[in-house]
This record gives structure tokens, sequence and C-alpha cells, in this order.
């Protein structure tokens, strides 16, 4: 593959950010999620670095079935449940653990013949207002569960803290209050911006996400406020070096201009690799190690960067967009996104993949 983009992955990182977590709460089973193809950072890679978790969690069925088919024997939890009765037998065939959120599925394994029952966690509903049954609910769904006999063993009671990634808003001490209130037993509350800002939701089963791929969940800062290590470096090349001349329009629709002669580097990744379209002039690049500010539009498949503080940079030179020396939540302020956006979004079809090797001033050993 001729072109240059390459999302670089730190499996290092991953088991170090893993520890993490179990530093933060020490004692407190892990379920690794790694859904979205591990965050953007492949499936079975992402797995097999963090195979000491206690479990993974996905978003669906066809995800757990690719780890299964990789020899992963670790419990997998199906964030979402299930979608229709016929995952059912496949859930109990592959020892799949399925979150239970409507009323719906609690009929239909009161109804289902199992061969083999199946774990749940039972979804609570404390202030998210997205799946899960409403607080006054969980008893009656509790006792179900328990008197079914598709389902085995106890029931892990879970919830989703709504605006945890902002920790001036008491939302999350409130979400807490009336979880306590009614759950019972074995729990999951925490996913990444409540282990690492909520030590009161640092408890039961953790579910840490992002923060497992080296960046912060919360509104402001990076994830090495945080002693997290980026896992994902995605690397390009300049292809071209040009002068340009005062006034010069850069790029589509020319609404930035050279305010001088100066010189323009060219990129080769754009939007259909998964760098942010909506990222503004301004927004940091490495080239050489070096910050140096996007400018102009980012288009399919280049970007145009001001090499006026590298005039030494050339074709062929190495350029950062995101991870190891400029944190991807930098990028994603300057594009009016989130990092989780930018990880899951890079383009599996156009970028190669590989893992990181040792480095010399530069240079791979």
């Amino acid at each position: 593959m001729s072109r240059t983009v390459v999302a670089e992955i730190n499996p290092a990182a991953l088991q170090h950010n893993l520890n993490r977590v179990r530093e933060l709460a020490p004692g407190c089973p892990v379920a690794a999620v790694i859904k979205a193809d591990g965050y953007g950072h492949g499936l079975i890679r992402v797995a097999g670095a963090l195979s000491e978790a206690d479990a993974f969690a996905v978003a669906c069925i066809e995800e757990a079935l690719q780890l299964r088919e990789a020899g992963f024997t670790l419990p997998v939890v199906l964030l979402e449940g299930f979608f229709d009765t016929a995952e059912l037998e496949a859930i109990a065939r592959y020892n799949l653990t399925a979150v239970i959120h409507h009323p719906w599925q609690l009929r239909a394994l009161e109804q289902a013949r199992l061969a083999t029952p199946i774990r749940v966690w039972l979804k609570m509903d404390s202030g998210m207002h997205r799946l899960g049954f409403s607080p006054q609910e969980i008893p009656a769904a509790r006792q179900r569960l328990a008197a079914c006999s598709s389902v085995a063993g106890p029931v892990t009671e879970m919830t989703h803290l709504a605006c945890a990634d902002d920790r001036a808003d008491q939302t999350t001490t409130q979400q807490l209050a009336r979880f306590d209130a009614v759950a019972t037993g074995d729990c999951s509350i925490a996913s990444s911006a409540a282990i690492l800002g909520w030590p009161q939701a640092r408890r039961g089963w953790l579910r840490p996400g992002i923060m497992l791929y080296g960046a912060s969940p919360f509104v402001t800062g990076g994830g090495e406020s945080w002693q997290l290590q980026p896992v994902m470096t995605l690397r390009s090349t300049l292809i071209a070096v040009n002068r340009r001349q005062r006034g010069d329009p850069i790029g589509y629709g020319g609404s930035w201009r050279c305010p001088e002669e100066m010189p323009v580097g060219v990129v080769a990744i754009g939007y259909g690799d998964g760098y942010p379209r909506h990222a503004q002039p301004g927004t940091p690049v490495l080239v050489n190690g070096k910050t140096v500010p996007l400018i102009g539009r980012v288009s399919m498949d280049m970007i145009t960067v001001d090499l006026r503080s590298q005039p030494q940079a050339g074709i062929g030179d190495a350029v950062v967009l995101w991870g190891e020396g400029l944190p991807v939540e930098t990028v994603a302020e300057h594009a009016g996104t989130i990092a989780y956006e930018l990880l899951c979004g890079v383009t599996r079809k156009r970028v190669r993949y590989s893992e990181t090797q040792e480095r010399d001033n530069g240079k791979i050993l």
C-alpha cells in the first residue's frame, strides 16, 4: 500500500491504561468496553491487549461472536442486550451476558425454552432517559428475572450516568442516590468518567471505555492529566511543500489567504481517512515533532499546513495528526467534536493499521 496514512496502535498503552483503572478502583472487576471495533482501534487487537480484564463489553452479538470465533473465552456483556428472540439461543450457546433494559426482553426470556440459562444484567434508568427500567419498575423486574428459568445465577443491576463528564454537574449525585435507593446486590455503575471523577461510583463491575484508549472522558482536559497513555497515533507524511505568495488563497473556497510569502505543506490525510472535515484553521498538526497550524479547508484526501515555523521541512517528512505528542482531545476541540468520534471514525479501508515498534531518535529499530 503506497498511501502513507497509518494508524499506529500501541498495545502496551492499552495495558497501562487498564492498570490505571485497577489502581483507581482496586478489587473491582473490570468489563473492558471494546465496542465499535475497539473504539476504532481493531476489536481483536484490543481484546488481545486487554486479555487481563475480567470481561469484555460490546454493543451487539455480532461483536461478541467475533471474539468467540477468535478464541476469547472471557465473559462478554451485550450492552444493548438482544434485538430479537432469535438471538437468545446464540447467547446461551456462546455463554454471553445480556443487558435487559425493556419489558419486551423480559417477556421474551419468560417465554424462551433455552437448553442453558443465560446471565443477565438489569438496567435501571436513573436519569439518562435512554434505556432501562425506571426505579419504580426495578423491584418487579428483578423478581421476574429471579423466577425465570431462562436466567442463570444472580442478576447484576446497572445504570449509566448522563453527566459524569462534567464534575461540576450534580446530576451524577442525584442519579447515584436514585440507584442506591432501589438497587441490591451486585452492581455496575461506573464507565470512564465515573471511574476517574466520581469515587463514590467506583464499586461493582467497572465499564471503562474511552480511558482505555488514552483519552479523557471529560468536557475539558486530556488523558495525560490522568496518567493515561494514547493508544492510537495517526500518522502521515508531507507529499508537497510549495512557496506561496502573500494573498494566495489556500484550498477549497479560498477562505484562508497567505499573510505573506510562505511555505505551505500538503499532507496526505483528509476526511476520507477520518480526519475531521470541520477542523478549523489553527488546529495543531505535528511535522517532525513540531507543532504547525492547519490552514485552509480539510479536503477528502489532503490538508494543508503553515510551515513558516518549519522552513526546513520537506517531502516525506513525518506528520502526526493525533496521538503521540498531540492529544486527540485537542484536535477534537478544534473540530467541534469529541475524541470518541475521531477514534471511531478512522477509515479502515484507506488507513493502514500497524502496531507500535520501538524507536530511537524517530527511527524504527
